[in-house]
């Protein structure tokens, strides 16, 4: 099988840190509603010591794609669509972190390298760290 130039290689890469901001938003939206009910821009802006103004213009980003609404004085909540994007970032960062913990990696360096993994990872790979996991005896 001949392999692809490594610009498309480049060109993934890039494709994948344009959809990583909106995958952790819609993420930590749907934790913060499992946590504590509704999320709000302070919640987010905390999570990831950004600015309000910062966390204003992802919101923004998410209602025109529609991932997400928000209500003034109620919070940002998500709709089916962002809800099913959520759900299959939650997902893929599971797989991702436990796959790290199987292999020995350090509790917290699995947890923050996971963040970043996961936006990377492909289908094919995420399916292969599945099987692995499945493969590993049972603790």
């Amino acid at each position: 099988m001949k392999s692809q130039p490594k610009h498309e290689y480049f060109k993934r890469v890039r494709q994948d840190h344009q959809t990583e901001l909106v995958e952790d938003y819609v993420e930590e939206i749907a934790h913060l509603h499992k946590q504590l009910g509704e999320a709000r821009a302070s919640d987010l802006a905390e999570c990831f010591g950004v600015s309000a103004a910062a966390v204003s213009k992802v919101i923004a980003r998410l209602k025109r794609d529609g991932l997400a609404v928000a209500r003034p004085y109620r919070g940002i909540f998500l709709t089916d669509e962002g809800d099913a994007l959520a759900k299959r970032v939650m997902a893929r960062h599971r797989v991702v972190l436990d796959a790290l913990r199987a292999l020995g990696v350090p509790e917290e360096v699995a947890r923050a390298d996971s963040e970043g993994i996961e936006h990377h990872c492909s289908e094919e790979t995420v399916n292969a760290m599945r099987d692995f996991l499945q493969r590993q005896p049972r603790s």
